[in-house]
């Protein structure tokens, strides 16, 4: 049943604590703001998060919610969807808690696509434990664990999300607010595992890891918005993206340039090898945010369901009293 609510209506009466000028603000507002428009009764929608900065989300949503442990907030999310295929079960997590001690975890919920919405908060930095480097963070990244730089490679969220075949892959930034509650909206309505990575700014522990990318003199040359069935263009239009066979190049476009006929035109349903060529561009290259993939498949609980049905048709309801009772035994004296 279709309801009306307003954003009022999905706020709580917890002070929001996270630190002055943190990105998470700007996400919640973003998530705050999504949802009444999706017309779903609030009793319908479940937050569940692990441990991190961002894992305080169910306090601060007027929703049913869950703050589990780390790393496995996907796990639990998979058990109550199962349970409760009727729910929207969103994850809230961050580059530690999803790629760290949950990464398996993380790669599972995908590839299994199960119906869940993850929200993956990625600002390159451990900020609940102060400042200490990340899964995420770039090569050569001076934190308190890493005083003489990182010489790890970083993982790449959106990445690993198409290696595991997740179904619904994108990423936005926190304060692109338009763009991100389009992203949300989709994702939203997406049945399968749905994976969001949101360039979130830690001011503390790792301020302007974005900026290139934020800054309003920088960021039409470094962000390049994929939108399904257009041409990929930045830079108000005067540069694009072309193929040249396996080889992404950066041309310009109009008089003196290439017409845009020979552009990438963006194909969301594509094979994901086109996603993770785009998830994969070289430096000097613009950063891609939009949606990467979005394949349409049956989501986990549909699977269940529908085997559930057959095994019922082929042998009956079955009988739990015998189940306990078959098989091997033992009396305990």
């Amino acid at each position: 049943m279709s309801v009306t609510l307003t954003r009022k209506d999905l706020q709580t009466d917890q002070d929001v604590r996270w630190c002055p000028g943190c990105g998470d603000y700007a996400i919640l507002a973003s998530v705050q703001k999504v949802l009444p428009e999706l017309g779903i009764p609030r009793e319908k929608f479940v937050f569940v998060s692990g441990i991190g900065c961002s894992s305080r989300f169910p306090y601060y949503m007027n929703t049913y919610g869950f703050h589990t442990i780390h790393g496995r907030a996907p796990a639990i999310a998979t058990g109550l969807k199962a349970t409760r295929p009727d729910l929207q079960v969103w994850v809230v997590t961050g580059d530690g808690d999803a790629l760290s001690i949950g990464g398996n975890h993380f790669i599972h919920v995908l590839r299994r696509n199960v119906g869940v919405k993850i929200l993956l908060f990625n600002n390159r930095i451990y900020g609940l434990t102060k400042g200490q480097y990340s899964p995420t963070s770039e090569a050569g990244k001076k934190a308190k664990s890493t005083p003489f730089g990182s010489i790890d490679t970083p993982l790449d969220p959106v990445r690993l999300a198409l290696g595991a075949g997740a179904s619904f892959v994108a990423r936005s930034i926190d304060v692109e607010a338009a763009h991100l509650q389009g992203i949300l909206h989709r994702m939203a309505r997406h049945e399968g595992a749905a994976l969001v990575e949101i360039y979130q700014n830690c001011n503390v522990f790792n301020d302007g890891a974005f900026a290139q990318l934020t800054n309003k003199e920088t960021k039409a040359n470094t962000q390049l918005r994929m939108e399904h069935g257009k041409p990929l263009t930045f830079a108000g239009g005067t540069k694009g993206i072309r193929l040249r066979g396996l080889e992404p190049e950066v041309v310009e476009v109009g008089p003196g340039g290439v017409p845009e006929s020979e552009l990438l035109v963006w194909d969301e349903k594509a094979p994901a090898a086109l996603a993770y060529l785009m998830a994969s561009l070289p430096a000097g290259f613009p950063t891609p945010i939009g949606i990467f993939r979005a394949e349409e498949r049956p989501a986990h609980h549909e699977l269940e369901e529908e085997q559930r049905h057959r095994v019922t048709e082929e042998r009956g309801e079955g009988d739990l009293a015998r189940l306990l009772t078959s098989g091997d035994t033992w009396l305990v004296e």
